[in-house]
């Protein structure tokens, strides 16, 4: 098969994937009318239409989509095949693609990743920054950052950072003159700094615990956000209660920025794992990721 026609079959895959040419040409690199002309010429020589294309979307013909069943494995096999074929070499090289929260990223990848680039000048790493539970195979990524080690069973997860512990924290501007809540029950009363999900589009129930009692609580509030650093900047610009990482709240709470709201109620997680592709052979540029990330208790 000519080369040109292995990148469009390719192309192909993103397409009918991601179900947009846009978000498609994004990822390829590509402008998004040199992708439909690609599309349009591959469906040219197979001489049968693989996309139905309106205005708004874009979806698979029956065709399309038993193309999408058949090759995608295939191309993925042959992706696998030829990372092992670079993992041969000697000096560690290449991109490594991770997707992960903004709070792992500032507080654990980054500062233990730095030091790697430093060392390795001809590793790259991409971050993304993703709230949802994302398919690292389906967004091409080599591996992904979630709290827990909950992974599907061709996933390897490693620990790389300890228990996650959660807090509530106002500003003292904002507590002025209102009651402090006693119990969970209470913040349903008071105005609240919402996180949106991505995976479903609806708002974070705050997760709490005590003495083994877990709830939930669906607050309400004037601003929500989908950044965990936006919900802190809110809390401490008087705009109300905000549950993210205790660590992040910790050094305004202790200079007197914040107050510390229903602290026998804030939870922990299982701390930040990576995960990825259970494969014989990763490359080199990944390994040296994982075990610069690998968590090592005192």
């Amino acid at each position: 098969m000519a080369k040109e026609n292995l990148n469009d079959l390719r192309a192909f895959l993103v397409v009918a994937r991601e179900r947009s040419f846009t978000r498609a040409a994004a990822q390829l690199g590509l402008s998004r009318s040199a992708l439909s002309h690609a599309m349009s010429a591959l469906e040219a020589r197979l001489g049968v239409r693989l996309l139905t294309r309106t205005t708004r979307s874009v979806s698979t013909t029956e065709a399309g989509a038993r193309l999408l069943s058949t090759i995608g494995p295939r191309l993925s096999e042959i992706d696998q095949e030829l990372e092992s074929l670079s993992a041969m070499r000697e000096k560690p090289a290449g991109t490594v693609r991770i997707t992960a929260h903004d709070h792992a990223i500032v507080t654990v990848l980054w500062p233990r990743l730095l030091p790697l680039l430093q060392q390795y000048p001809d590793v790259n790493i991409e971050f993304s920054v993703d709230y949802a539970l994302t398919d690292i195979a389906a967004g091409r990524f080599d591996a992904g950052v979630r709290s827990g080690d909950r992974v599907d069973k061709d996933m390897i997860a490693v620990c790389i950072a300890p228990a996650l512990r959660m807090a509530i924290a106002a500003s003292p501007a904002y507590l002025a003159g209102r009651s402090l809540p006693a119990v969970p029950d209470d913040l349903t009363r008071h105005r609240c700094i919402n996180l949106r999900l991505p995976t479903h589009g609806g708002l974070y129930a705050w997760d709490l615990e005590k003495d083994g009692r877990a709830v939930n609580v669906r607050v309400n509030g004037q601003t929500v956000f989908n950044n965990t650093f936006l919900m802190l900047r809110a809390a401490l610009d008087g705009m109300g209660l905000t549950y993210v990482p205790y660590d992040l709240v910790q050094p305004h709470i202790e200079q007197g920025r914040l107050v510390p709201v229903l602290q026998d109620w804030w939870p922990s997680f299982p701390g930040y794992h990576i995960y990825y592709a259970n494969r014989r052979q990763i490359s080199p540029a990944l390994s040296l990721v994982i075990e610069a990330l690998r968590y090592r208790p005192e």
